[in-house]
């Protein structure tokens, strides 16, 4: 039984994914918006209804892959070694992505990734979905950042959505960067060294910043 329960996932597994390339091949070529969800499904040899069980809406056979990553700050922090802080393990596990140098970091330069990139920056759905990921990546954080022993409420969400608002920076400097004709071997000391400076950031505030200018515009008369 256990084993016809495998086989039908994997079998679940492969359609899934026979599906999202087929998708993301057609998208490639032709743009999003040029795609229909029929067109998909007969590349892919399913039927439409098949398509909507694994891809509820049209943009999701885009986003999946991106959504997979949403809860991996928080999985980051509820699997930090003993003794370890929240933030040094979501700093830990941004450095390793970047070494890894897995696409959500933006530190990756294959054609479908960077063309994945260019399709979801030039798609206003696919660019509305991504603010949705954002906020569910964040709220997930959050939640695990209470379980870690912060207070619920409002400065712990504040404090994820830092989190997670300062990755995405980082990742969208990684793609300009990359887009600019640079490879990410090269780029890749100056993406660890930003991330660093960014996590320093998020332990000490932004005092760093907003302090110096206040020093700066000490003796500035106010404007009128």
């Amino acid at each position: 039984m256990a084993e016809r329960v495998g086989l039908r996932e994997r079998k679940k597994q492969r359609t899934r994914a026979a599906i999202a390339d087929a998708a993301i091949a057609m998208f490639l070529e032709s743009g999003f918006d040029e795609v229909s969800c029929a067109d998909v499904a007969a590349r892919a040899e399913v039927s439409k209804p098949t398509l909507f069980k694994y891809f509820p809406a049209k943009e999701d056979l885009v986003l999946h892959r991106i959504a997979d990553h949403e809860g991996e700050a928080a999985a980051a922090v509820r699997e930090r070694a003993a003794g370890e802080d929240p933030l040094a393990a979501l700093r830990r596990h941004h450095l390793a992505a970047l070494a890894a140098r897995d696409p959500i970091t933006g530190l990756n330069d294959s054609p479908e990734v960077r063309g994945l990139h260019q399709l979801i920056e030039s798609t206003p759905a696919l660019s509305a979905r991504m603010l949705g990921f954002a906020e569910r990546r964040a709220e997930a954080l959050a939640d695990a950042l209470v379980e870690a022993g912060a207070p619920a409420g409002i400065a712990t969400r504040i404090a994820a959505h830092q989190v997670v608002t300062a990755q995405r920076v980082l990742a969208e400097e990684n793609v300009r960067q990359l887009s600019s004709g640079r490879s990410p071997d090269e780029l890749y000391p100056e993406a660890v060294a930003a991330a660093e400076c960014a996590f320093d950031m998020l332990r000490t505030g932004l005092d760093g910043i907003c302090g110096d200018l206040r020093a700066e515009g000490a003796g500035r008369l106010p404007p009128k």
